[in-house]
């Protein structure tokens, strides 16, 4: 049942749908491993990575929002249901437990590394198919950019 028609053709509506959908289950599982992160944390820098950890998982969390409803406006159903995030989310995560600030850092930038990659896949992927996602893909890649270099820029410099 479609309750929204797409304004766009087939097969640029599945490019636009699994670049919005994997986007919508990355920034998800963003900001679930970013709270992970926030309430584990313990080391010398826990003040300042702590809040910076909210920074991340409030960016997170306000464009999955976004991205989910570009996607419905589209008439592509968006997915965000738990076991949904659980069986396809795979950026890199902290362990379990609690987590020293630095590892954390390394963990958070290396996640954003990892979601930056495919981002800009994804916006390759929607240049043609359609342009206003893609412009959406790349204001989510700009703020992922800036929050990775703000968590590398914390472990500098780094034993080689």
């Amino acid at each position: 049942m479609t309750v929204v028609k797409s304004p766009l053709p087939e097969p640029a509506r599945q490019v636009t749908y699994d670049a919005l959908q994997s986007t919508l289950v990355d920034l998800l599982g963003i900001s679930l491993i970013g709270k992970q992160a926030h309430w584990n944390i313990v080391g010398p820098r826990f003040r300042s990575v702590h809040l910076q950890l909210d920074e991340v998982v409030t960016a997170a969390r306000s464009f999955a929002d976004t991205v989910a409803e570009r996607a419905a406006a589209l008439g592509l159903p968006p997915d965000g249901r738990p076991e949904t995030i659980a069986s396809a989310f795979t950026l890199p995560a902290p362990k379990d437990g609690w987590l020293r600030d630095e590892d954390v850092v390394e963990v958070i930038a290396e996640t954003l590394g990892a979601a930056i990659g495919r981002l800009r896949e994804r916006i390759e992927a929607t240049e043609q198919a359609d342009p206003v996602s893609q412009d959406l893909l790349i204001s989510v890649t700009a703020e992922l950019e800036k929050q990775r270099w703000m968590f590398e820029a914390e472990n500098w410099p780094r034993e080689s």
